[in-house]
């Protein structure tokens, strides 16, 4: 009973707080969802929900004339006395008639194309008009799922998330949450807000990123970012990928003729739109958009499709057409599993201005005020601006619910009791003890961890123990643990250990040491996992090992944006190691290479002499134009593209127990990742270094370059590796310049190729080189085709690679990229 008196309260409250309200429909009687209302001449404005409910907030009683519009409908105005809070008013709005005057349509006057020139000759100056601002901003996003399974996989799904999150049909909200900012913009890209409030369903600690960030969609501009850029109907090379054609025209309540245009793709696997744009004659403004994005053209072939509409409205006074809502409808499938979802957002009490202060916009591009996400039922009952719907009440009662006991001191003692019951089977499948309330887990990883083969140890073995701290309020965390690696073959135990601790925004403090086994190029160009099966099927052993004993004191602090700098000294007494075993899983007429990585037949003669000595490092990175996030938990940084980021390093080794080990070292390295446009991604990674005193020093210190022999890679940008360089054919004690160009042309050339567009490849093609004093220069260059796959499984790309030394060639070959292989390694 309580519980039910709770909910009615609360479904009471979300209307009774609304100023003006109401429930527009259509002349059939059915709820008009999304529908724009706002007070006539301002910028106050709110949107309905999808049940055509809306609540609009007012100072005082008075007289008010209120505009409802809706693409589709006739715009109504109504004005009304408001003598008393809240006030009620339904208001029915009636189709909209469009008119299409007689004309001539030939290929030379075609009045769609006519009004689009228009629009596109008028778009900077009507994009400036409405360019500069701050205005209140509002944003809700639900995200559903239905038909869940039991089983994914053999992994029970539908189990675990029934009851908090899943009816017993296998349907529910998986994540509610609402939004209140205040924004400040310049166009093109210049964004600034502070967020008031901040609210998801279920999480009071939490904080949406539900927020204007990335959600800024200009059709004024040649294109618009949905992950890939999508080209605007209204770019200056619109006429190249759309066909338009005027559905007919209509007068809004101030009389401003609305041209209602019907936009088509001409090839359909382009990044383009389909619907309608609405173009005011004359000032030849956007009225309103309604565009789905088909999933295959951004190439998300897991979303089906997504809706986007937008609403402006026109102010008299400052003849400026604004943004006054915009609302994005998506639905996406997987494993028999659909999702979907709706983004509301609402602009309004827009300040529009001529110039800002050039301090105005900085690094900072959102700032979340400290107690944003402990705002009470009372703030947001008022500062809400579109009404709950009956689905979104429920949703925020249950899960708050919820969650309110689950963070209760007895709920928390009794899931620990619980969760730390111990039972025989975890000293096989390990352990975990923790207590909720001091934030405090100590684990045990078991033994059946997946063993991993290489030819120095055999089988190996591994488990490990650890314990973990977070303070949430002073932003420190603190592990520590041990790791123990069993070498069957080699019949020996290994162990190292770790300590890390971070001091809040000081830094964070790391020191590891112990024994190990390491790749000569601590790259690890390849994987533990790729090597064992490389070896056990091919019998070609690529991971080069050897013995390492260490102790690594390291610290590492942000200086200031856009500068991180860290710094690290460790002692290192290395070994050498031989191969203890010849085992296989398919027989080869081959022997394994030894594990020296510079005499592959030589099974005796160590790489190098034990030794010891002192290395220390200093590095840093510049990301120039980094901008960041200020939460109240912390700062988090914002990558951006518009500037390449810069890495140096210095590294001295010293006090060896042989002074020809010991040397200096340094590098630099750029990289930079753009997207040019509709033509592509790009990026480029350059590296240099020069070491000094450094004629006889130990083969892992030299400079190693990531190669590859196994023809599989990751499948995801080739531009810190090469495809079929020898692991260590190039290794170098002296200078060396390393440069790696990828371009992806994301569709850019294979969607215009008859029959070829139907694959939805996207031709990638890239160089590769290093250029050593040891050795004439060596050039890869590659070309193959990305996002290879059927239907909605696209996880393979596929590379020719031809190689050549100076200007000999000396093989080709096949690469295989498997995208999943960065998340299983």
């Amino acid at each position: 009973m309580h519980k039910a008196i709770t909910y009615l309260l609360l479904l009471f409250a979300t209307a009774s707080f609304a100023q003006i309200k109401g429930k527009i429909t259509s002349a059939n009687g059915e709820p008009v969802p999304f529908a724009s209302i706002g007070i006539e001449n301002t910028y106050n404005n709110t949107s309905a929900n999808e049940n055509g409910l809306y609540e609009l907030s007012i100072k005082k009683t008075g007289n008010y004339t209120l505009v409802f519009q809706s693409i589709g409908f006739k715009t109504r105005k109504e004005t009304v006395n408001v003598t008393s809070l809240p006030y009620t008013l339904n208001i029915t709005l009636q189709d909209e008639t469009y008119t299409l005057n007689e004309v001539v349509i030939n290929n030379t006057d075609n009045p769609a194309n006519r009004i689009i020139r228009e629009a596109i000759a008028h778009k900077k100056e009507n994009s400036e008009k409405a360019g500069r601002f701050e205005a209140d901003f509002y944003s809700k996003g639900i995200f559903r799922i239905k038909d869940v399974p039991d089983k994914i996989m053999g992994i029970k799904v539908k189990e675990e998330m029934e009851g908090e999150m899943l009816d017993s049909t296998g349907a529910g909200v998986l994540y509610l949450s609402e939004t209140v900012s205040k924004i400040t913009f310049e166009q093109p890209n210049n964004l600034k807000e502070r967020i008031i409030a901040s609210k998801i369903s279920g999480d009071d600690n939490g904080f949406s990123y539900n927020t204007a960030l990335g959600t800024y969609y200009n059709f004024y501009n040649n294109y618009v970012e949905f992950d890939l850029k999508m080209i605007s109907p209204l770019a200056n090379n619109a006429f190249n990928y759309y066909k338009f054609k005027l559905e007919g025209s209509f007068f809004d309540d101030n009389n401003n003729l609305i041209n209602k245009i019907q936009v088509t793709p001409k090839r359909d696997k382009e990044p383009v739109f389909e619907g309608y744009i609405y173009i005011v004659n004359e000032t030849w403004a956007i009225y309103a958009v309604d565009f789905d994005i088909k999933g295959y053209r951004m190439q998300q072939p897991i979303l089906e499709n997504l809706n986007l509409k937008q609403n402006f409205s026109f102010n008299t006074s400052s003849r400026i057409w604004a943004k006054n809502s915009q609302i994005f409808d998506f639905k996406a499938g997987l494993l028999g599993m659909t999702f979907s979802g709706t983004f509301t957002h609402v602009y309004s009490n827009y300040v529009f201005h001529d110039h800002f202060d050039k301090k105005t916009f900085g690094k900072e591009i959102v700032y979340i005020e400290e107690d944003s996400n402990k705002k009470d039922s009372l703030y947001w009952q008022t500062a809400r601006p579109i009404p709950l719907t009956e689905e979104e009440v429920k949703d925020y009662f249950k899960k708050d619910s919820i969650n309110t006991v689950t963070n209760s001191p007895e709920y928390l003692d009794s899931l620990d009791r619980k969760y730390n019951k111990f039972r025989p089977f975890d000293i096989i499948s390990g352990y975990s003890y923790r207590n909720s309330k001091k934030h405090n887990r100590y684990s045990y990883d078991g033994i059946l961890k997946v063993p991993i083969f290489n030819t120095v140890q055999g089988w190996t073995f591994n488990t490990g123990l650890s314990f973990r701290h977070y303070d949430a309020d002073e932003k420190k965390y603190t592990s520590f643990g041990a790791n123990f690696n069993y070498g069957v073959a080699e019949d020996r135990l290994r162990v190292n250990g770790w300590f890390t601790h971070r001091f809040g925004k000081v830094g964070t403090f790391y020191l590891t040491g112990g024994s190990i086994v390491e790749q000569f190029n601590a790259s690890e160009p390849i994987s533990p996992a790729m090597n064992m099966i490389s070896s056990l099927l091919f019998k070609d052993n690529y991971m080069k090992l050897y013995d390492k004993t260490f102790a690594k004191l390291s610290y590492g602090r942000e200086i200031f944006t856009g500068l991180n700098m860290g710094a690290n000294i460790q002692y290192v007494r290395r070994k050498q190691l031989f191969n203890n075993t010849d085992y296989v899983l398919i027989k080869n007429d081959h022997d394994y290479t030894s594990n020296n990585p510079q005499a592959s037949n030589d099974y005796t003669t160590p790489a190098f002499d034990t030794h010891n000595l002192m290395k220390a490092d200093i590095a840093a990175t510049i990301r120039f134009g980094q901008k960041y996030i200020t939460r109240p938990d912390g700062k988090l940084n914002v990558s951006t593209a518009n500037y390449p980021t810069i890495a140096v390093q210095y590294t001295k080794a010293f006090a060896a127990s042989d002074s020809k080990y010991e040397y200096d070292f340094i590098a630099a390295r750029t990289y930079y990742n753009t997207t040019l446009g509709n033509k592509g991604d790009f990026g480029i990674n350059l590296k240099a270094g020069k070491f000094f005193n450094a004629d006889n020093i130990a083969f892992m210190d030299y400079k190693h370059f990531n190669g590859n022999q196994t023809h599989v890679n990751s499948g995801n940008s080739n531009t810190n590796a090469f495809n079929i360089l020898s692991y260590y054919s190039h290794s170098t004690n002296d200078s060396y310049f390393e440069s790696h160009i990828e371009h992806n042309f994301k569709g850019y050339l294979m969607n215009k190729v008859p029959l070829l567009n139907k694959l939805q490849w996207n031709l990638v093609v890239g160089y590769h080189g290093i250029a050593t004093p040891n050795y004439t220069p060596y050039h890869e260059f590659t070309a193959g085709f990305d996002n290879v796959g059927i239907g909605k499984f696209r996880m393979f790309r596929i590379d020719y690679v031809r190689s050549y030394q100076g200007s000999g060639y000396v093989t080709d070959g096949v690469m295989f990229g498997l995208k999943f292989l960065d998340i299983i390694q």
